[in-house]
């Protein structure tokens, strides 16, 4: 009798694995994108400003519930959502901001927005419906994340506008305490869709907003001499601040400080008795931003001091800078490459402007990254501008983007 052969068949390798999830989850985008674009057109047309995004909560809560997911509201608006094993070996946040701006929409799109004084000019829209498309690619995953001991965590964050936002919310409840890294995107219309803007350190500045009141007993202005002349002395704190920390700052801080508002008086013979100006103090380093304060209030005073006039400082800190993880970002190159293509990591200037993912970042390491919406040869928009228009194919980039990342920030426990 002769021996039967019996052909041994090797299991799977994790990068064969690996490669058949990427191709399920870049058809389940291509399966899902119209439905995308209904979501996001449908909280573009309704938005809700900060703590007060309930609709864009239970929109987005009854979908994911729908797909078989847990679901956890958070206080009094915003989700989180957890794919995998209560316990396990490696955990990954994923972050959307969900809130608007207090702006009346001028794009005149089909689906603006009709709540007045209330628009999307931040591209939250789109950054909430990318972190949906993520959970839905990733639902019909969960048996194998908790075979692999793996989990996901989407944060649907209320209020990144507003201060103190919605991002300081979640730290505190411990919704960061068990995750070993956390990612973002965010929108940049500065940028070709299908280019996602990538920078490891600091990508975002620290925001502080500061005012300085000055208050003195005013008089002619024939006779300076026997007042406090006070708009002298707030032109000098105006000019001067600046520049004192110019020179007491390393530049390589990034600090820039910028006056929005200045007010003293009323009449052009009449030295007025209380004068302010208000403003916004940006860095990159965070370290500098940790220990600015004191040193401002030193400067200011100093500055008044020659005309005898009294001070007042408001300084409120805002949000820290986003400082972008090394590691983290190289799990974004990897997301976008094998997800979207080499050519599609671009890199990504600093900006002044204030994120507070930033907030999350102080407790875990993370990145966040820029997921271009322009049309290519289309206009230019900027962010917080009431026409801004986002080409849409971005939102199946981003989820693209997402999954590809948490895929290769999870296989870093392999």
């Amino acid at each position: 009798m002769g021996s039967e052969h019996v052909q041994q068949v090797a299991p799977p390798s994790d990068a064969q694995v690996a490669d058949e999830l990427r191709a399920d989850i870049s058809a389940s985008v291509d399966a899902l994108e119209p439905e995308l674009v209904e979501v996001r057109r449908d909280l573009h047309a309704h938005p809700e400003l900060g703590f007060a995004e309930q609709r864009t909560t239970t929109r987005v809560s009854h979908r994911l519930k729908a797909a078989g997911l847990r679901v956890t509201p958070v206080h009094p608006t915003g989700l989180v959502v957890d794919l995998g094993p209560a316990q396990a070996r490696r955990r990954i946040a994923v972050r959307a901001d969900i809130d608007a701006l207090p702006l009346s929409e001028t794009s005149g799109l089909p689906y603006a927005s009709v709540t007045g004084g209330a628009c999307h000019a931040c591209g939250h829209d789109v950054h909430t419906t990318c972190l949906l498309g993520l959970g839905l690619v990733l639902a019909p995953h969960q048996e194998w994340l908790r075979e692999q001991g793996y989990a996901v965590r989407l944060l649907f964050q209320p209020a990144e506008e507003v201060m103190p936002g919605g991002a300081q919310a979640l730290v505190a409840a411990g919704h960061l305490d068990d995750v070993d890294q956390v990612f973002a995107l965010h929108c940049d219309p500065g940028t070709d869709v299908g280019q996602v803007g990538l920078r490891t350190g600091a990508i975002t500045a620290a925001t502080d907003v500061l005012t300085v009141r000055l208050t003195g007993a005013g008089g002619h202005t024939s006779r300076p001499h026997i007042t406090q002349d006070l708009t002298y002395a707030l032109a000098s704190v105006v000019t001067g601040l600046p520049a004192a920390l110019s020179r007491r700052v390393d530049p390589r801080a990034g600090l820039a400080l910028v006056w929005g508002s200045i007010h003293a008086g009323e009449a052009g013979n009449v030295i007025p008795s209380t004068g302010t100006a208000s403003g916004t103090l940006r860095m990159l380093d965070a370290d500098v931003w940790d220990s600015i304060g004191p040193l401002v209030d030193d400067l200011v005073g100093h500055l008044a001091a020659p005309y005898g006039v009294g001070v007042e400082i408001d300084h409120r800190q805002g949000v820290p800078p986003v400082v972008n993880d090394a590691d983290a970002v190289a799990h974004l190159v990897s997301g976008v490459t094998t997800m979207v293509g080499a050519d599609a990591v671009a890199p990504t200037p600093q900006s002044l402007g204030g994120e507070d993912f930033s907030w999350m970042l102080r407790n875990v390491p993370g990145a966040l990254a820029r997921l271009g919406t322009r049309t290519p040869g289309g206009p230019t928009y900027d962010l917080h501008r009431p026409d801004l228009v986002v080409d849409e194919r971005a939102i199946a980039v981003g989820v693209r983007v997402l999954a590809g990342t948490v895929l290769s920030a999870l296989a870093a426990s392999a």
